[in-house]
């Protein structure tokens, strides 16, 4: 049986955290995190958790936090690997 994986098995088959540079770019623009939360409707907390890589947010919530910052999603979202580098070619 062929598994449906254009990206690659090896790559499919790997845990790849979603990691981001939310703080960072919030932060360039001096925007607080209760700005950010009321902008695209959650509680601080969740902003937080984002941030500290403890919550991964839907596709929806994380368009919405690109929008707030105006960044594209890539700029914003990251898979990270083993060996620490950025992957964003999927």
């Amino acid at each position: 049986t062929r598994k449906l994986g254009f990206i690659g098995d090896e790559f499919m088959n790997t845990e790849l955290p979603l990691k981001n540079n939310v703080k960072d770019v919030r932060l360039d623009l001096n925007i607080t995190q209760a700005e950010l939360a009321e902008t695209v409707g959650v509680s601080r907390n969740t902003i937080v958790s984002i941030e500290n890589g403890r919550y991964c947010p839907s596709a929806k919530l994380a368009l919405q936090i690109c929008i707030a910052l105006n960044k594209k999603f890539e700029e914003l979202f990251f898979f990270e690997n083993d060996e620490s580098e950025k992957t964003t070619e999927i």
